[in-house]
């Protein structure tokens, strides 16, 4: 094949040159036309020549066209343009000559089809599920850790009475437990930004799950107060931790990251549904109720387990590329990470609704289970309550994906968030058990889909090179949330009563609403 050749004038923007065909496709050719620029100034034609390697046979021509050497020139002169052609290598996807292909999207070759501007090689089909297939265990991989983060959560609310009993203790005493683990997950959502720097994703979530066993192992004899006060210390830490790498992971993946978030924090709402099943039935011994931690530590060691034959201690960015994604972190930003991040007022109002969404929730679901037994005289049984609240969390986020994009996520949170209100505004006022326990279960599944749209909203107004570290500070603001507002409910029970649970939970989901207002819509941010 010949070099194409062609000519522009400055002036006219008509192409002049015939376009030949002579010599080798080894050999390149590109040339600039004389141009008549404002002011009289002529740039004369320079023919270039280029070799590159001898090409692979089967191959046809990609024709590029860019600015010519004297772009800078003709944009001080008046516009004037030049085309530079240069012909490099495509190959043929069908066996034959692929024909001429330019940037407009169309094939010169003699079939004359047309070819799409963003047509791309194919892709193996043998890598294509060898990269579905890696990417399905670490989803489910940290699915499992979010299970029995879920389970912990959910336990506390009906070993509450147990506790007090044990301990002789009123409602301020035994909220000192939320306390410490508030300020575990307080510290969790500051250190895991320097552990995730220092020793990568799966290191960080192997050893989080490694000091939640030695937790519970101080948990399981049913040892002074302090000791379960400092054990949840610990627990508090390292859920922030966990909670924060599976939230931060997921939220950077490019393929189905919203469906995977919402059946993310669906499997936090399954170990929170099974778990007061069993805590429940341990509850009612005052003999061997510490033997719940026992599983819970059982759960803790096949966690680590799995974790560490998943992940294998590897950084987020080679277990991304392990699956086909790509990684959005900056390795040159790591070591002012922290401040970038904290000086982001739009991770400050996303944290803030984190802290009050899940202490909400984890209010709910464990001092339902006192409210209901002091108010509306239930049964021991009543701590079944507590895992309808959180099997309605789990099917929320599940089943009403497709409402949540029917309508918009933004809208829908509004939505649920006055529905939650008016229900929570029926278990006030309506002196009835088993309405009560149905609205409760209705406040979990209306509740569900708020958390994976908060996560799925932060990636679209915050830089995605920042984004495992703003989300996993969000999720571990969520966990001191999950200890904060349990605290205050403790302290307004003990001097008001537990009929101050209602009014607080609505005047919470009125802060959310404001709070959601004030949030930032998605917006383009820097990649």
């Amino acid at each position: 094949m010949e070099p194409l050749q062609g000519a522009r004038n400055g002036t006219g923007g008509a192409e002049t040159g015939p376009r030949e065909t002579q010599g080798s496709p080894t050999a390149l050719h590109a040339s600039t036309s004389s141009l008549s620029l404002t002011g009289g100034a002529t740039i004369q034609n320079e023919q270039v020549r280029h070799r590159n390697e001898q090409l692979h046979d089967g191959a046809g021509i990609i024709e590029l066209a860019t600015l010519g050497p004297a772009s800078s020139a003709l944009t001080d002169c008046g516009g004037a343009s030049s085309t530079v052609h240069v012909l490099l290598p495509m190959p043929d996807l069908e066996g034959g000559v692929s024909g001429l292909y330019n940037r407009t999207g169309t094939n010169s070759g003699e079939g004359g089809a047309s070819v799409p501007a963003d047509a791309v090689a194919p892709v193996d089909p043998a890598l294509e599920a060898a990269h579905r297939k890696k990417s399905l265990v670490h989803f489910a991989a940290l699915c499992g850790s979010l299970f029995v983060n879920g389970w912990h959560d959910a336990t506390t609310g009906p070993m509450l009475p147990r506790i007090q009993e044990k301990y002789n203790i009123g409602f301020a005493a035994v909220s000192l437990i939320f306390v410490f683990a508030a300020t575990g997950f307080l510290s969790g959502a500051i250190v895991n930004v320097f552990l995730t720097d220092r020793l990568g994703f799966g290191k960080v979530l192997v050893l989080g799950s490694l000091c939640q066993i030695g937790a519970y192992a101080l948990l399981i004899p049913a040892g002074p107060f302090p000791l379960m006060c400092f054990a949840y210390l610990v627990i508090g830490l390292t859920l922030a931790v966990q909670a924060a790498q599976a939230t931060g992971y997921v939220a950077s993946l490019k393929k189905n990251s919203n469906a995977k978030m919402g059946f993310l924090h669906g499997s936090y709402g399954l170990g929170a549904l099974i778990s007061p099943l069993v805590a429940t039935e341990l509850a009612k011994s005052a003999k061997y109720w510490s033997f719940h931690y026992i599983i819970s530590a059982g759960f803790y060691v096949a966690n680590t387990a799995v974790l560490w034959y998943v992940f294998r201690g590897k950084r987020q960015g080679e277990i991304m590329e392990a699956e086909g994604e790509t990684s959005s972190e900056s390795e040159g930003v790591n070591s002012n990470k922290f401040r970038q991040m904290m000086g982001n007022k739009d991770v400050h109002f996303l944290s803030v609704f984190s802290l009050i969404y899940v202490g909400i929730e984890v209010t709910m679901g464990g001092w339902s289970v006192t409210y209901l037994l002091e108010q509306r005289h239930g049964s021991s049984s009543s701590g079944y309550i507590s895992s309808g609240f959180f099997g309605g969390l789990m099917l929320g986020r599940v089943l009403l994906l497709w409402f949540n994009k029917k309508i918009g996520e933004r809208r829908a949170l509004f939505l649920y968030a006055v529905l939650v209100i008016g229900l929570e505004i029926t278990v006030w006022v309506i002196p009835s058990l088993i309405e009560n326990a149905v609205a409760v279960a209705l406040v979990g599944l209306l509740l569900g889909p708020m958390w994976p749209i908060l996560m799925n909203h932060c990636t679209t107004v915050l830089p995605r090179w920042l984004l495992t570290a703003c989300a996993g500070y969000i999720a571990g603001a969520g966990q001191a949330g999950s200890a904060v507002l349990p605290f205050i409910t403790g302290l307004l029970a003990s001097k008001f009563g537990i009929t101050t649970l209602p009014p607080f939970v609505v005047s919470m989901m009125s802060t959310l609403l404001v709070l959601w207002a004030l949030i930032p819509r998605a917006r383009y941010v820097p990649t």
